[in-house]
């Protein structure tokens, strides 16, 4: 099979890549390469698939309307998975029109060019964002998402609603997945993994907002990967017998998962178990909740574990380990 990854130089999307040409798929990357964050790290990501003769790497924005429909006219994949997206929740508080290119008008296209390709199905990602304001945990895809706090969450809900409008007129199978703080070597540089790992090694203070009265479902980037490539060999059929009572499901081809380590962890133990991985304790500066954040994220991963038979089960510790070491590695 053809596959197409976007979002190919990003953190998900470099790995999920990975795993596909290692299993022999021919696999085209896409990414527009912006400079949200060092395009320096973008690059030596894609460096790591330059040993597979099955990965082929398109410099293409999303938003590129005739661009992406060539693309797809071109190749004619047989499944996309979709990561590429305007990550970052605070950055949307400044820069709402680049999650309005990127996550809806990138939507799509990337609806449009599997809908007038016959693709077999399109796995994409949400958020766990999209829980917003909701209090009950753990989050479920069984209970409604209408409360989002950032503009990014907003965007992820979208793709949702988005998804199940083609796959109801147009019988296009999609799978959405809501990814819990996915973390480990290689990840994004605006994310608090990065932040803390940095600022502890270079002896610099970290910023613990809401005075480290939070808690977050990370997520290693292997348990998200594997989740992924199980995930989209599950095609949604039409099921003209189901209630379509649940946000999750519907009548149409149409799926919604959480992937999480269904394992919240407070923040002041997350922060020590980078202090431990970096042998150093750090200078902490507590502060208030920032706007656009939760306080607590926590996966109900029970569909996934009844679908593909796989729940998410890294140690932070060890984690953080894995990413400790790399961050050495790669800065030395």
């Amino acid at each position: 099979m053809k596959y197409l990854v976007t979002g190919a130089a990003g953190f998900i999307g470099n790995f999920v890549s990975e795993r596909l040409c290692d299993a022999g798929y021919e696999v085209i990357g896409l990414d527009n390469l912006n400079d949200y964050y060092d395009p320096k790290l973008k690059h030596a990501r894609l460096k790591r698939l330059d040993k597979f003769s099955n990965f082929t790497f398109v410099k293409l924005d999303l938003a590129d309307r005739d661009g992406m429909a060539q693309l797809f006219n071109e190749q004619k994949f047989d499944r996309v998975i979709h990561l590429a997206a305007q990550a970052g929740v605070r950055y949307s508080i400044e820069n709402p029109m680049a999650y309005i290119d990127s996550n809806l008008v990138g939507m799509a296209t990337v609806l449009e060019g599997c809908r007038h390709n016959k693709v077999q199905h399109l796995v994409y990602a949400s958020s766990s964002s999209v829980y917003g304001m909701n209090e009950k945990m753990p989050f479920s895809t069984e209970d409604a998402v209408d409360h989002p706090v950032s503009l990014y969450a907003a965007t992820k809900k979208s793709n949702e609603l988005m998804a199940h409008s083609y796959s109801h007129l147009y019988d296009l199978p999609t799978t959405g997945l809501r990814f819990f703080t996915v973390y480990g070597p290689w990840g994004r540089p605006d994310m608090a993994p990065f932040l803390f790992t940095d600022a502890i090694i270079n002896d610099r203070e970290i910023k613990v907002f809401n005075h480290g009265k939070m808690k977050r479902d990370f997520t290693y980037i292997d348990d998200i990967v594997e989740g992924i490539i199980r995930i989209q060999d599950v095609v949604p059929q039409r099921n003209a017998d189901n209630p379509n009572t649940s946000p999750a499901s519907s009548k149409a081809p149409y799926k919604v998962f959480n992937i999480g380590n269904n394992e919240p962890i407070a923040l002041m133990t997350f922060i020590e178990a980078i202090e431990k991985a970096a042998g150093k304790v750090a200078a902490k500066n507590f502060m208030p909740m920032q706007a656009g954040d939760v306080p607590a994220t926590f996966a109900d991963i029970d569909s996934l574990k009844e679908e593909v038979g796989f729940k998410p089960d890294t140690h932070i510790e060890y984690g953080m380990q894995q990413f400790v070491e790399w961050f050495k590695s790669y800065y030395s």
